[in-house]
């Protein structure tokens, strides 16, 4: 098995993200420990948020492999779904999946690899905040929002 983390800048102070036998896993807010020559998709991770934070990068392509139920990750992968600078309400997502809102949201915050699974593109109703789990909260979750030019309240 291999494993690996490497420590990214971000607008948010560092982040670190971490791999396992190919693919990233989690990514944490704050400062973790790193390896000296992590495994090249970390590299590659490091170099897609880079670009993303200076708004040259609409879409991640990194192979991903987040830990979660049979629905987290369907909750998930129709966060990825979701364009850069659009967003989805909780219920949306949820009559997408033949769920509930509430679940939806757990899942939300449960996501271990946010910002590239894009759970700050889900919004409450008539396009307010919500919550957000990351780092910062709510500001954290507006300023990506902004970032990509989303509308939101």
């Amino acid at each position: 098995m291999e494993f690996g983390s490497i420590v990214v800048p971000s607008p948010f102070g560092p982040l670190t993200v971490f791999a396992e036998n190919g693919a990233v896993v989690s990514l944490d807010w704050g400062k973790g420990p790193a390896d000296a020559d992590p495994p090249e998709v970390l590299k590659e991770a490091a170099t897609q948020l880079a670009e993303y934070f200076a708004g040259t990068r609409k879409t991640f392509d990194l192979p991903l492999a987040p830990d979660g139920t049979a629905f987290q990750k369907k909750v998930w992968a129709a966060m990825c779904a979701i364009p850069y600078g659009e967003t989805r309400g909780y219920g949306e997502v949820a009559d997408e999946l033949h769920s509930a809102a509430r679940a939806v949201g757990g899942a939300c915050g449960r996501n271990p690899i946010p910002i590239i699974i894009p759970c700050h593109r889900i919004l409450a109703a008539n396009h307010r905040m919500g919550g957000y789990s990351g780092m910062g909260g709510l500001d954290t979750k507006a300023e990506l929002l902004r970032l990509e030019g989303a509308e939101f309240h």
